[in-house]
């Protein structure tokens, strides 16, 4: 497999591509994650990754530290509840309110995910269906106040307490709610020649 380079700095999707054992090294480079007001929701998260990437391949370019084979692998994941994007919580106030409006409803995970290289670019997403139990408020201060999830979209990681006592069903892949779905992604970087 040619070289793989992660363009994400997030500790879940370096272990879900360790867990795959994937080789791949690790390049970020901040880049913006705004994105147009009348995207399609569906788009939002492709959008924010092809910047991610382009960021990455403009970087190794520059200090000409790339070859023409080497796959840039970018990822983005967004909550969407009622058609409406949920970003990452400011603040334990903005959290507590996420996971208010997230308790018993059903929202979309969606995880934009791209690979390129100096001769094409592939992007796809998958989508992710996650149904709430309804939390109490002393549930959502508790985790909150412990967990911390200040860098996560919709305020909570599938992988930790919440996802255990406060999942009702899941209906698609459980690693895209992690963050990365792995299984399409392998299956995309097995179909990925820069030859073609």
């Amino acid at each position: 497999m040619n070289e793989i380079i992660l363009a994400s700095q997030s500790p879940r999707r370096k272990q879900l591509l360790e867990w795959a054992e994937i080789p791949f090294k690790i390049v970020v480079k901040s880049t913006d994650e705004s994105f147009p007001a009348d995207l399609e929701v569906e788009k939002v998260p492709i959008h924010i990754a092809i910047n991610k990437a382009k960021a990455v391949i403009d970087y190794l370019e520059k200090i000409q530290n790339i070859k023409p084979a080497t796959i840039v692998l970018a990822a983005d994941t967004i909550v969407v509840l009622d058609n409406q994007v949920i970003n990452k919580p400011i603040d334990r106030k903005e959290a507590i309110a996420m996971l208010t409006s997230l308790s018993g409803k059903e929202h979309r995970v969606i995880t934009g995910v791209v690979l390129k290289n100096a001769i094409k670019e592939h992007s796809f997403s998958v989508t992710t269906h996650v149904q709430f139990h309804s939390l109490t408020i002393e549930q959502i201060e508790f985790y909150v106040d412990r967990y911390k999830p200040y860098d996560k979209a919709g305020s909570y990681a599938i992988q930790e307490w919440i996802g255990v006592v406060g999942i009702a069903a899941i209906n698609g892949d459980f690693y895209n709610v992690m963050g990365l779905p792995v299984a399409s992604v392998v299956k995309a970087l097995t179909l990925f020649n820069p030859q073609q």
